[in-house]
């Protein structure tokens, strides 16, 4: 990894454990989209802000018909608790943001796109 991008090795043994294959997919569209499209910067901000993004896809695929009360609560304080955490994480990404886009960006995709 290079200096310009320093990332934990975690994240990305997080990222290729956690996600399935079409979860990595969308954790990666989301970056592009954050990284070239609203002017965030590279960094782990970034990265929880995809992963919490993908986890409430995930979880807005789960189905709850025919599902006991408690499977429902236990749904919605989740998905309460993960938006919260993109919404915590979308507002440091915008406090750091820039109108430039630089090369970080790419790199930051290349690395979990390996």
């Amino acid at each position: 990894m290079s200096e310009a991008l320093p990332l934990r090795k975690e994240l990305k043994e997080k990222f290729l454990q956690e996600f399935t294959p079409s979860e990595k997919i969308f954790f990666l569209k989301k970056a592009r989209e954050a990284i070239f499209h609203k002017g965030y910067q590279a960094s782990e901000d970034l990265f929880h802000y995809c992963y919490f993004l993908t986890m409430r896809e995930r979880l807005r695929g789960i189905s709850t018909q025919g599902a006991e009360g408690y499977l429902r609560f236990l749904l919605v304080e989740g998905m309460k608790d993960v938006e919260e955490a993109v919404k915590l994480y979308e507002e440091k990404l915008e406090a750091k943001k820039q109108p430039k886009i630089n090369e970080s960006g790419s790199k930051f995709i290349e690395y979990f796109s390996e």
